[in-house]
């Protein structure tokens, strides 16, 4: 078989392989005795290992630290040299050809090599060189190896042969590491134009170069590998030959040099998502609690390459005894909103007392919830070679193994030194559990009771390793676990992670394993540095931290939705233009729909009634010589109007006549807000007030009816409202970008910076959880008001003038399109995306009204025309 059997798995983490040799090991001075064999000596940073040609037979495994001797000697049988190895002890690895914990053979030998083409001298000295190096401490000998392995790659010279085009340019080249579980493969990278390649220092790898073509490229990653930013993992299509690869470089400058050529490429399409997007689609229930999981351990430098950085899943289910899993019942599930070393009051204590008694920096936790070792403990079924590498050819005590999966959830809870989370795999539905399942049949020995290891023993309400991590799914998208989500992940990757509220939260670990709290490239003592690397290898790191405030919650149907539910949501409305109405001398400020009619107010300081009926104007007055700000309905048949002479108009559209005017701002009044239900008018000026009105429509009694008056230090721009049970907050946009929730009866005051510039229009949105604000530099965000934090932000490359919302979960934006001011963009706020764009007007779009009776939407724009669109709802 051509196939090699050798790995870089059966050499210790981080050893380094060179080149191989063809040759025949004896154990005697001669190749024509019974033992000799043929195949490829590989010589390695810290062993030799042999590879028969034979498949019946075992690699061995020389380490140089156990070589008492290495000479060149001449055979008895011919003229030609050999090395001669005298040794304490060898392994023997894939014995019978079956995965297995190495064989170690604890007895002197002589090993006998015959080149078949190389030099015996010359083989002989790297080999002393890196016996030499096997003899210092780890220090120094990773110093020796690592400047062996550079003179051998300022000797390597990327070979141009192996390019698709014998015309592509070089742009760049560097030494770079292909980093998979436990392995780092040397090599060259080469950057062309069209082309990433990766040329392999030995020949492991099943071809001498890798290429992935810059057009297949569609996600890269900035990764932290061993606490240094040198990581980028790149992500390609599945047509290239290449679908996935993780790289690391000498030094971050490298690194981001090869992402700014990637990310500038003409070549380079990359898919874009913002993590607001993907926070505000989980929200909203388009994502699941798996896949958003996915997405942040990705975004905090967690990848399945790197065991020191595994993606960590939580515990969610706390029950492993009952015979059916009853998701309904609270006491079925582990409370997320503790670290797991938190949930055992009398443990927690002992930790505690240890904690105080420390000196800085001090630590709760002395092991980590994510590290190679635990990793490998849930997945050693899995990947057995990585354990075998990981513990130097020997597989964990048959009793502290994964066994059990209530014994290791109990021992999680009790333990005084494990606080392990999850990985992946257990929520994995496409795995099926298999790494629940001895499918190699190996042997990991028996436990003190005398049964051997073999499946993981799993809770009665699983009848399959599939079942299981089905049932575990579930669990994990459970109303219960949705509405608590969020809490787990401000203590892994959130504003719990670290500092005085990690403190308050029982969540501290050792500071070495915090990004930040070690700089390695500062460390200049070999051994402080190889201990610190030793440390993180072992130890595990925290994930980077992506949030800073709490994050926000997952928004959960009151009333049980189908299962259909974001398919109905899924829609959105063609639009036809079906009347244009030009009565405005000047731009349209607002315009609202009543039943037929149109009620509108302009800069030209007129107010105009069309009937959508007769197709024609039916009132129109001047209220005054200057321009006219808004206007809301207050009843069937009353229009209020904000001026810039500071006064509100009540107008009678029945019978054509003003009922009332009354100064209600020592400014212009900027915009208008009714409550029908409260019977309150609202009014915001450019005096920075908002001031609330009762009694609107008594003649006379209208300042006899200010209820409320809020500050602010600049022009209020636009105001917005929502109700909470019996309770209303005013929520308001100023011209300095802040935005304001007030609580109405109480005065109490949240600000929230959402905007550099002014705000233009706010709107409430999604069962009043969020508020949607527009800029006029072409910024859309959208504010969670459960935390008062954004949770996604849209940059549109024209300013944005207005907003609308159908009530459900369609948004119009005013502007903003590529098409300019005069755009009209409608966009599904609940799976994210931006349903179509219009070119509406021909200039900025000053006000959106949406007519639920009639299935129209009314446009008011700069350029003095109004526009009624009839809508028509398609999924």
């Amino acid at each position: 078989m051509d196939k090699s059997r050798f790995s870089l798995l059966l050499l210790e983490p981080g050893e380094i392989y060179f080149e191989d040799f063809s040759c025949t090991l004896s154990d005697k001075e001669s190749v024509k005795v019974d033992s000799a064999r043929q195949g490829w000596l590989k010589l390695c940073s810290k062993s030799l290992v042999f590879e028969p040609r034979d498949w019946a037979y075992p690699l061995v495994k020389l380490q140089f630290k156990d070589c008492d001797a290495l000479s060149v000697v001449k055979s008895h049988d011919d003229s030609n040299y050999i090395i001669k190895i005298k040794i304490k002890q060898f392994a023997e690895m894939l014995v019978d050809n079956v995965l297995a914990p190495y064989k170690f053979i604890y007895e002197k030998k002589d090993f006998f090599i015959f080149f078949h083409f190389a030099s015996a001298e010359e083989c002989l000295s790297q080999m002393e060189q890196l016996q030499r190096a096997s003899t210092l401490h780890a220090p120094e000998h990773n110093s020796m190896v690592a400047t062996i392995l550079h003179s051998r790659y300022m000797r390597m010279v990327f070979d141009p042969v192996m390019m698709d085009d014998f015309t592509e340019e070089i742009i760049c080249e560097l030494q770079a590491e292909k980093i998979s579980p436990l392995v780092r493969h040397q090599g060259k990278l080469a950057l062309t134009s069209t082309t990433i390649y990766f040329q392999p220092f030995s020949n492991v790898e099943s071809s001498p170069v890798l290429k992935l073509k810059l057009s297949h490229l569609k996600r890269l990653y900035k990764r932290r590998f061993l606490l240094r930013q040198v990581g980028l993992e790149i992500y390609s299509s599945e047509e290239s030959s290449v679908p996935h690869i993780y790289l690391t470089f000498q030094s971050e400058r490298a690194r981001d040099r090869i992402y700014k050529i990637l990310e500038d490429s003409p070549y380079v399409n990359l898919e874009r998502a913002h993590a607001e997007e993907i926070t505000l689609q989980w929200q909203n229930g388009i994502v699941s609690n798996y896949d958003y999981l996915m997405y942040l351990n990705c975004l905090a430098d967690r990848s399945k390459n790197d065991l020191t950085q595994y993606p960590v899943f939580p515990w969610v289910v706390a029950d492993y005894t009952s015979e059916v899993l009853d998701l309904n019942k609270v006491e079925t599930f582990r409370d997320i909103s503790k670290p797991m070393g938190a949930l055992n009051p009398d443990r927690l204590e002992k930790l505690k007392e240890r904690y105080d008694e420390m000196c800085d920096p001090k630590f709760l936790y002395g092991s980590h919830y994510s590290a190679p070792g635990l990793v490998l403990f849930y997945l050693v079924r899995k990947y057995p070679q990585y354990m075998l590498c990981l513990q130097n050819g020997r597989f964990d005590h048959p009793d502290r193994m994964f066994n059990s999966v209530k014994d290791v959830y109990n021992n999680c809870l009790r333990n005084m030194s494990d606080f392990k989370e999850l990985v992946p795999e257990f929520y994995d539905t496409d795995s099926k559990g298999d790494f629940l399942v001895n499918r190699y049949e190996i042997d990991f020995g028996e436990r003190h009771d005398g049964t051997k290891v073999n499946n993981v023993a799993l809770p009665p309400w699983a009848s399959s390793p599939e079942d299981f991590v089905v049932k575990l799914r579930e669990a994990l998208e459970s109303e219960y676990i949705s509405r608590h989500l969020h809490l787990w992940i401000d203590l892994i990757f959130g504003y719990k992670q670290r500092g005085e509220e990690a403190v308050k939260a029982n969540n501290v670990f050792h500071h070495v394993c915090y990004e930040g709290a070690v700089d390695l490239e500062r460390v200049y003592d070999m051994n402080d540095r190889h201990a610190l690397e030793v440390q993180i290898m072992e130890f595990g790191q925290v994930p980077k931290q992506l949030f800073t405030k709490p994050h926000v919650r997952k928004i959960i149907q009151r009333v049980p939705a189908p299962m259909c539910c974001v398919e109905q949501n899924a829609y959105s409305y063609e639009m036809e233009c079906v009347d244009v109405i030009r009565l405005h001398k000047e731009a349209v400020t607002c315009a609202v729909r009543q039943g037929t009619r149109v009620i509108s107010v302009g800069k030209d300081g007129a107010l105009k009634v069309y009937d959508t009926t007769q197709r024609k104007q039916i009132r129109s007055v001047i209220l005054s010589t200057t321009p006219l700000s808004s206007c809301v309905m207050v009843g069937d048949n009353m229009v209020a109007v904000g001026s810039w002479d500071n006064e509100i108009y009540l107008y009678d559209v029945e019978y054509g006549r003003v009922v009332e005017s009354f100064r209600a701002h020592d400014d212009s009044v900027s915009c208008l807000l009714w409550l029908d239900k409260e019977r309150l008018l609202i009014s915001g000026g450019c005096d920075g007030v908002v001031r609330v009105w009762s009694h609107v429509g008594h003649v006379g009694q209208a300042l006899r009816g200010l209820r409320v008056e809020l500050d602010h230090d600049v022009k209020v721009t636009t105001v917005t409202f929502r109700r909470r049970r019996n309770e209303i907050d005013l929520i308001t946009g100023t011209s300095d970008g802040e935005v304001f929730i007030w609580d109405v009866q109480t005065r109490e005051l949240t600000k929230i910076c959402a905007h550099i510039s002014a705000v233009s229009s706010a709107c409430l949105v999604l069962s009043g959880d969020r508020v949607v604000t527009a800029s006029g530099d072409g910024v859309m965000n959208v504010t969670d008001l459960s935390v008062s934090h954004s949770v996604y932000q849209k940059h549109f490359p024209a300013a944005v003038s207005s907003l609308c919302w159908d009530g459900s979960s369609v948004l119009w934006v005013g502007g903003g399109g590529g098409d300019g001011n005069g755009a009209l963009l409608q966009w599904n706020l609940v799976t994210v995306t931006q349903l179509s764009e219009i070119k509406a007007h021909d200039d900025s779009i000053n006000s959106i009204h949406f007519d639920e009776g009639s299935k129209t939407l009314i446009t008011a724009s700069k350029d003095k025309t109004i526009k009624i669109w009839q809508l028509k709802k398609v999924s």
